[in-house]
């Protein structure tokens, strides 16, 4: 779909600039260029559906049914699973993460498909089943599944919705201001686009600058990270490696079908797959991008818990993966 991207990004870098290909600076440049340009259309395509689908979206309902109605932790799975059919990397998963708060969506359901979203999708699960067979996806799968869902539920349950930002509190109470229009106007879908178009333009300027620094910061560690780097600190007579894997993961920004085959390589080099996959968890569901990016809709404070759960979620995952496989 963004192969275009890609050979643009190649073509600015290689025949452009003239510069060499396997280089440090080669690398960082063309891999900011393409993922800048692929998240930023995502971005625009994501928030303008978002919006239609908000202009409907009967929020008054869906908060009445579920402050009426247990549904003893499904609505957490359905998040999950959502996440699964929804093929969005860490950072372009966001703007759907709003338009669920705008549209009176538990924050810990919300978290269920953030986490799960950039973990699981049908490009990963086909590469996992080339790469290290059915069984091994089907667990993964599964536990990418369980993770986002233990820990949407433990993350409403620190019940942390004051820690949202103003500026995202504002677009929920403006979404609800817009809703009660169209719905008393009873206003086509023709004449709720200006409204809807000026809501996009105010996201996208609220996050955009968010999204370029952070793909800037991924871009250096995708360039220069030494190699050998990895397989130093993760090696399998390290019983600390798991959390290391992890802790180191998180400064770098990929998609899961970028980083498999470099689980691929760790995996050959003699890295227990439970480590690697630990790995591969942190580097797409917790980047320091994506942790750029959701400063603009959640404190500092919020965003240090969403990635302590998840990383304790992730770790715990990792050594059972090291038990089991």
């Amino acid at each position: 779909m963004f192969d275009w991207i890609q050979q643009l990004a190649d073509w600015l870098v290689y025949d452009v600039l003239h510069l060499d290909p396997g280089n440090n600076l080669s690398e960082a440049l063309n891999f900011f260029l393409y993922d800048s340009a692929k998240i930023l259309i995502l971005l625009f395509i994501v928030i303008f559906f978002m919006g239609i689908i908000n202009s409907y979206f009967p929020i008054d309902r869906v908060k009445s049914y579920l402050s009426r109605n247990k549904l003893y932790g499904l609505e957490y799975l359905m998040a999950s699973l959502f996440g699964v059919v929804t093929p969005f990397c860490s950072c372009s998963s966001v703007p759907l993460f709003i338009g669920f708060v705008r549209g009176g969506i538990p924050l810990g359901v919300t978290f269920a498909f953030l986490i799960t979203s950039p973990l699981v999708n049908e490009v990963a699960i086909g590469l996992f089943v080339g790469l290290f067979g059915v069984k091994t996806t089907i667990i993964y799968v599964v536990s990418g599944v369980l993770l986002g869902t233990i820990s949407g539920v433990i993350l409403q349950k620190l019940k942390l919705e004051l820690l949202l930002t103003p500026w995202v509190k504002e677009v929920i109470a403006t979404a609800q201001r817009e809703q009660d229009i169209f719905n008393e106007e009873r206003q086509t879908l023709s004449q709720r686009l200006p409204v809807i178009w000026k809501e996009v333009k105010t996201i996208l300027r609220g996050v955009v600058p968010y999204v370029i620094v952070g793909i800037a910061i991924g871009g250096l560690m995708h360039g220069y990270i030494p190699e050998g780097f990895f397989e130093k600190h993760m090696a399998k007579d390290n019983l600390l490696a798991v959390p290391i894997a992890t802790l180191l993961a998180i400064p770098m920004y990929s998609n899961a079908a970028g980083i498999l085959p470099v689980v691929q390589v760790l995996v050959a080099k003699g890295i227990p797959l439970g480590t690697a996959i630990a790995f591969m968890m942190a580097v797409v569901g917790l980047s320091l991008p994506e942790a750029m990016l959701l400063k603009k809709v959640m404190t500092v404070k919020l965003i240090a818990t969403f990635f302590g759960v998840v990383a304790l979620c992730i770790i715990i995952s990792g050594y059972l993966f090291n038990v089991i496989l």
